[in-house]
């Protein structure tokens, strides 16, 4: 018998999806004396680091001039959802840098998803039933 079996977490499918630089709305339960609620935690991904136990992820978010960090595992039942917002364009795995940077230094460009053939010629014939050719009518 393998003993990596016993200790595998659960991860959450919709987690892979992310990567460093992402805007994410992250919603995890919090619990508060006898109730239980759900919170959001908007910011940037700047860290990822995944392993057999699922791995963790660091969201950053500057609040009234404080930056805020908060570090989620993966493979919490307390995790509820994460929300992309928008998907930055970075070059390193390991935005450390972001956190020396002012609000406004720290922007980063929106990555752009590659279109496939096949979408682009989906996407032809949508528009094309939507608006079809008038008929061509000559002018003297």
């Amino acid at each position: 018998m393998d003993i990596s079996i016993i200790g595998k977490n659960k991860v959450n499918p919709d987690s892979t999806k992310i990567a460093p630089g992402d805007s994410v709305r992250v919603s995890f339960k919090v619990k508060e004396a006898n109730r239980e609620r759900l919170q959001t935690f908007p910011g940037l991904i700047i860290k990822i680091a995944r392993h057999n136990s699922g791995g963790n992820f660091t969201v950053r978010r500057v609040t009234s001039g404080v930056g805020v960090e908060h570090t989620f595992p993966l493979a919490s039942p307390l995790l509820e959802k994460i929300e992309v917002v928008r998907h930055g364009k970075v070059r390193r795995a390991k935005l450390y840098y972001i956190r020396r940077l002012s609000t406004k230094e720290a922007r980063l460009k929106e990555r752009r998803e590659r279109v496939t053939q096949a979408t682009a010629a989906a996407d032809v014939e949508v528009l094309s039933a939507v608006a079809p050719e008038a008929p061509a009518t000559e002018t003297k």
